[in-house]
């Protein structure tokens, strides 16, 4: 079973090398430094990840891209009970990639 960290390394290196931060109803890629609104961006990606102890312990791991391609990073949130608002909202607003 794939840790976190192992996922994002995983991502880093086929080019999602960038961290999406959530920064109101948007997200910042820091390294691009530039603002997206989620349904700007395209999901390639979800891995989600239960804690081996507590089940309550889930994160979920975004793959994302510009529609241009140029900008490519990862977004990580929590949901179920540990879930944030905020992010919860910024996670509705991501689409799929076809």
């Amino acid at each position: 079973m794939e840790t976190l960290s192992e996922a994002i390394a995983r991502l880093e290196r086929t080019g999602f090398r960038d961290s999406f931060r959530p920064d109101g109803a948007r997200l910042w890629a820091q390294a691009a430094e530039r603002f997206f609104a989620p349904a700007a961006l395209v999901v390639e990606e979800v891995v989600r990840f239960e804690g081996e102890s507590d089940p309550d312990e889930q994160a979920i791991l975004f793959a994302l891209r510009s529609p241009s391609g140029d900008v490519r990073g990862t977004f990580t949130t929590s949901y179920g009970a540990y879930a944030d608002p905020a992010s919860a909202e910024i996670v509705q607003g991501l689409s799929r990639s076809s």
